[in-house]
């Protein structure tokens, strides 16, 4: 039985949650209290809403464990590079792509999962996840999905990344019963604006400032101080005795018990 299938089963053999009328009209912007000396990246009222419908924003384990993930919408020129880095390294990261970057970055895709690294679900066209209809949604995760499996060797797609951060409770739920785990991020800093780059010393401070244990941290590959920026990271990191983990991985753990995990 496949990844995704089982996580459904698992999803609906819990008590289906049950929207009121009042939180499934609300539209959130994802955002935090940044992390200060390794402290947890603070969500307030949004925890909840993430416990409810099953999503992550970070791993609460405590262990020192880092999880790189990059929003692609379109290519500047520099993936290729980070790809290299990820694979020098062996760090593990995850890809949330949209059908733009499936069109005109094909071989970039491929070498994502070739690579293995995870493709995210960023979804299609890229629109405001709690304004569509639930047809809708269903219409641009399955588009991108399909995208991806008739290109690559990775048929199912497993984690979802809202677009512009935006989302609702009836966004969670809705993804949460088309299969997929919705995953955000505990660590980010303004790095999509091309031309308002700094340098790959302004990236690896603002990236080493915020990091903490389990830290999701997203990167956009159009920044070219990121593409400069990531092997001194991963380096310092290690030194540090971080490790670079799988969201599979992060998911495995709250569903298997810790011991089997590590095996």
């Amino acid at each position: 039985m496949r990844y995704k299938s089982l996580m459904l089963i698992l999803v609906l053999l819990l008590v289906a949650p049950t929207l009121t009328a009042a939180e499934s009209s609300v539209s959130y912007g994802w955002g935090f209290v940044k992390s200060k000396n390794g402290s947890i990246p603070e969500i307030g009222k949004y925890q909840q809403l993430l416990d409810k419908y099953h999503s992550y924003y970070l791993d609460a384990s405590g262990d020192k464990t880092v999880y790189i993930t990059f929003d692609n919408g379109y290519e500047q020129g520099y993936t290729d590079d980070i790809l290299d880095v990820l694979k020098k390294h062996e760090v593990p990261a995850a890809f949330f792509i949209t059908g733009h970057y499936v069109d005109s970055a094909p071989e970039l895709v491929k070498r994502m999962v070739e690579d293995g690294h995870i493709i995210g679900n960023h979804s299609y066209h890229h629109p405001d996840l709690t304004k569509v209809s639930k047809e809708k949604m269903q219409k641009e995760l399955d588009m991108l999905e399909t995208a991806v499996a008739d290109l690559t060797e990775q048929d199912e797609m497993h984690y979802l990344r809202s677009p512009r951060g935006t989302f609702s409770a009836r966004s969670l739920k809705w993804s949460e019963d088309m299969g997929y785990t919705n995953v955000f991020w505990s660590l980010a800093y303004t790095d999509w604006k091309t031309g308002e780059q700094k340098g790959w010393q302004h990236a690896y401070e603002q990236v080493m400032a915020q990091m903490h244990p389990g830290a999701v941290v997203l990167l956009h590959s159009v920044s070219e101080d990121n593409a400069v920026a990531l092997e001194k990271l991963i380096i310092e990191l290690k030194k540090q005795g971080y490790s670079f983990r799988t969201l599979d991985d992060l998911v495995k753990q709250d569903i298997l018990p810790k011991a089997v995990t590590q095996f």
